[in-house]
């Protein structure tokens, strides 16, 4: 069902060298929530804590703090562990600056092996809806790429230690920086698509310096939390972006736009699978699949199908098989077939499950809906069937990693490491 381990590596290789048994930035190594990983447990917490093999404190210090939001996720590299925490320590007013710190944790027993505060950056919110700490970080083995909402990127080595900050200005964020650094090649990538269109760019900075080695200006490009995501179309890479207005596919050397679909959309990253792209709003509206081979304004040429109107929901899509699954406000599933965009079902996961925190798939075609609150795991296919619901009563809306059979959730106030025991 899913593509194989080789074309996992191969896509993250244009990138660095993860391979099986990592997961180094949002959604993994492919970007779309695909996991290589068979066995995975279908339950775990309750009373006698099944399949949780340990649990960390995210921080010694945040018993008494203010928490942010903290829904940005956990990655992982061999045997370690690296997160974005984000507080107000006991005393310091929401209307300050936050904590902003990367932490380290080994695989094996969860010890927390260093924690290191990145200063911030020059933005201070006045609106905290989105909070400082939504983009998640992403590595290439050598390096942590730390995106924060104070619009502040920061290098941090395998030993805690910051490499390099940059600040990113002008910032013309809109309420939040909802956008996760991407790696490609030499250079991290950062969508900065802000409320003044004519301060909007892709920005690539050099990996190693932090130095920025280009920038694509983006004059059409309105506010955007929605992350890119790379993939290769016909031999040739491409960076999938869910622009404001449009679903578009940019040339990740440089920026500049090689195809677009009219579509209102900020905040879900696209899928691709099957050959084609798909991508709704997350506030509300369409959802559309392009055909990513053509160039130009593809509107009318290209969009092979449009669904209803998808309410809103700040998850995900993810592609399984011949299905494209879509969770949203209040907690309902859609499953359209990818070839005609037909609805194959529309139904309610159970209560409590977290439509904000976006799933993974894996071989076995079991989907995964996973988050430190309630947690659900269906079988992928044209009819609903539930296989599972967890809860670790401990709600967060950041997504789970997946690496060399463990699931890392990152709860509200714990870091889990669920696996078969």
């Amino acid at each position: 069902m899913q593509q194989s381990s080789l074309t996992l590596c191969a896509l993250f290789l244009l990138a660095g060298p993860a391979c099986s048994g990592d997961w180094p930035g949002w959604r993994g190594p492919t970007g779309m929530g695909t996991a290589d990983v068979k066995g995975l447990p279908l339950t775990w917490g309750g009373r006698d804590h099944a399949n949780i093999l340990w649990k960390a404190l995210l921080s010694p210090t945040i018993s008494k703090a203010k928490l942010d939001h903290n829904q940005s996720s956990p990655i992982v590299w061999k045997d370690r562990v690296f997160l974005i925490m984000v507080y107000w320590p006991e005393g310091v007013a929401q209307s300050e600056f936050p904590e902003q710190h990367v932490a380290c944790y080994g695989t094996a027993d969860g010890k927390q092996q260093w924690d290191v505060k990145v200063p911030p950056g020059p933005w201070l919110l006045k609106d905290l809806r989105g909070g400082y700490s939504a983009p998640t970080p992403c590595t290439d083995g050598e390096r942590i790429y730390a995106l924060f909402g104070s619009s502040e990127l920061a290098a941090i080595d395998f030993d805690g230690r910051i490499l390099w900050r940059k600040e990113i200005t002008p910032h013309a964020w809109d309420v939040a920086i909802g956008t996760s650094p991407v790696l490609y090649r030499d250079t991290v990538l950062v969508l900065a698509d802000g409320t003044m269109p004519q301060q909007s760019r892709l920005i690539a900075f050099d990996r190693k310096s932090g130095d920025i080695k280009w920038e694509q200006p983006r004059p059409t490009a309105n506010f955007n939390h929605s992350t890119p995501v790379r993939v290769d179309v016909m031999g040739r890479p491409q960076l999938l972006v869910s622009a404001s207005g449009a679903l578009q596919g940019l040339d990740p050397d440089d920026g500049k736009v090689i195809w677009w679909a009219a579509n209102a959309g900020d905040v879900p990253t696209p899928v691709y699978g099957k050959g084609l792209v798909y991508c709704d709003s997350g506030r509300g509206g369409p959802g559309i699949a392009v055909d990513p081979t053509g160039a130009g304004d593809v509107s009318k040429s290209r969009v092979k199908w449009k669904t209803a109107p998808v309410p809103e929901g700040y998850s995900s899509p993810v592609i399984a098989g011949d299905y494209v699954y879509r969770l949203h406000n209040p907690g309902i599933l859609r499953c359209w077939r990818l070839a005609d965009g037909e609805l194959m079902y529309k139904e309610r996961l159970p209560i409590g499950v977290v439509s904000a925190a976006s799933p993974f798939v894996t071989p076995e075609d079991r989907i995964y809906f996973a988050s430190g609150g309630k947690s659900v795991i269906i079988k992928a296919g044209p009819t609903f069937e539930v296989l599972a619901t967890n809860d670790l009563n401990d709600p967060s809306a950041a997504s789970a990693a997946v690496a060399a059979g463990r699931i890392y959730i990152k709860g509200g106030r714990y870091l889990y490491c669920v696996g078969t025991k």
